[in-house]
């Protein structure tokens, strides 16, 4: 098996459009969220989301480029070009047929597909399609318009798991690469999920919080008196290569993955199991595929969306893996971001690794009540970023349908 390196990282966040201004914010404590602007939410009973601000797909694609793809293939391509450039690739240089795309999406071009059946159902019945209707709305376009911009012929194909869906990426990457199929692979996810299809959707589950008088503190995961999760969209990349053959183009290694989980709740369509038995093979089979003991983490980026059943049902399930009072902080980077679904798990990737760079936690903010019965198991970075020596950092992630993906980040060293 090879050793897997992560060489580049780029992000499209909420709370910043390149992973410098996105990690300021994380350990700032800043909140992304804020009243909807891409529609009119006054018949909607949650008004609010954590949207891209200030997004110009003009800093890398043509104006007559824009039109070919949907916002989330755009995302995915912004935060694809910052991690190239971050990684100082020149894939001149490289074989292509060794380097390869495994992208994840949840929801894919859902902005396009509301709009063109919109415009069909209220129109005269005459199906007057874009061209470019399929390609911008179907899930797997995403990795495909990442691997044709480079020319990159290795694996390619996306991850669709719910929420998730890119941190499933990032692992079967680790995969292909430690098995020797490819040198090289851009792995990651995007969404652009705020839109009245899915917060009218969320809402009818109860899924969503409704704090439109405070939404800056409506996403609190792990507060007794949390109510919903807040809808997020944008994207993270990251660049995953062997060893060798980071050493052999003198890469800057950032970090090293060691471990992913991949498990099933087996429960419920939308619920975790209440006492978190998917997500505990996860941990165990990420911490066993990393040959350490839970004792050896160091930070827990918990999944943590802000809903009633799912964050107690992670907490029991840290409470079984790592115990009462475990080394690891932890915290739920969602209560700054608001939840990104198949997103999700390559910006808290990325968080994962910043804190394994720089030895900072980032916080958990806007909880004030902690649920009684783990008030005092855990840390879990309340309010504030706390300094430490990160050498092992967990990414955890679940999403509709039972699916558990959790992935293991190493400090590098020779």
């Amino acid at each position: 098996m090879k050793r897997v390196v992560i060489t580049g990282l780029g992000a499209v966040t909420p709370i910043g459009n390149n992973v410098s201004e996105y990690w300021h914010s994380l350990i700032n404590g800043v909140s992304g969220a804020s009243e909807i602007t891409k529609f009119d939410t006054t018949n909607f009973k949650t008004k609010f989301a954590c949207e891209v601000k200030n997004f110009n797909p003009e800093n890398i694609f043509e104006k007559n480029e824009i039109r070919k793809y949907d916002l989330f293939t755009q995302y995915a391509l912004y935060a694809t070009d910052e991690a190239i450039k971050n990684a100082n690739i020149d894939f001149d240089s490289l074989n292509k047929n060794r380097i390869g795309v495994i992208w994840g999406s949840g929801d894919g071009g859902v902005s396009t597909f509301e709009e063109q059946i919109g415009e069909y159902k209220l129109g005269n019945g005459i199906p007057r399609f874009s061209p470019f209707f399929i390609p911008k709305r179907i899930i797997n376009i995403a990795s495909g318009a990442i691997s044709i911009k480079y020319g990159l012929r290795g694996i390619n194909y996306t991850t669709v798991s719910a929420c998730s869906a890119s941190n499933t990426a990032i692992i079967d990457a680790f995969n292909y690469i430690r098995w020797g199929k490819a040198d090289m692979i851009i792995s990651g996810g995007s969404e652009a999920s705020v839109t009245e299809s899915s917060i009218g959707g969320f809402n009818a589950s109860k899924a969503l919080s409704t704090l439109n008088e405070d939404c800056s503190k409506a996403s609190r995961p792990f507060d007794a008196t949390r109510n919903g999760f807040v809808l997020g969209e944008g994207a993270g990349a990251i660049i995953l290569e062997s060893y060798e053959h980071a050493l052999k183009r003198n890469a800057v290694i950032l970090a090293e993955i060691v471990g992913g989980g991949l498990a099933g709740d087996a429960y419920h369509l939308t619920s975790t199991h209440p006492d978190g038995e998917g997500a505990i093979l996860g941990m165990e089979l990420a911490l066993e595929e990393a040959q350490i003991t839970s004792d050896k983490i160091d930070y827990i980026n918990a999944h943590a969306t802000s809903t009633p059943t799912g964050d107690l049902s992670e907490l029991k399930a840290m409470e079984k893996v790592f115990g009462i009072n475990p080394n690891a902080n932890i915290s739920a980077t969602k209560s700054m971001t608001g939840h990104l679904l198949g997103a999700a798990g390559a910006i808290e990737a990325i968080a994962c690794i910043k804190a394994i760079q720089e030895n900072i936690v980032p916080p958990t903010i806007n909880t004030q009540t902690v649920e009684p019965e783990f008030l005092n198991k855990f840390n879990l970075t309340l309010g504030k970023a706390q300094p430490r020596i990160v050498n092992y950092a967990m990414s955890n992630t679940f999403g509709f349908g039972g699916h558990i993906a959790s992935s293991i980040f190493k400090k590098f060293t020779d």
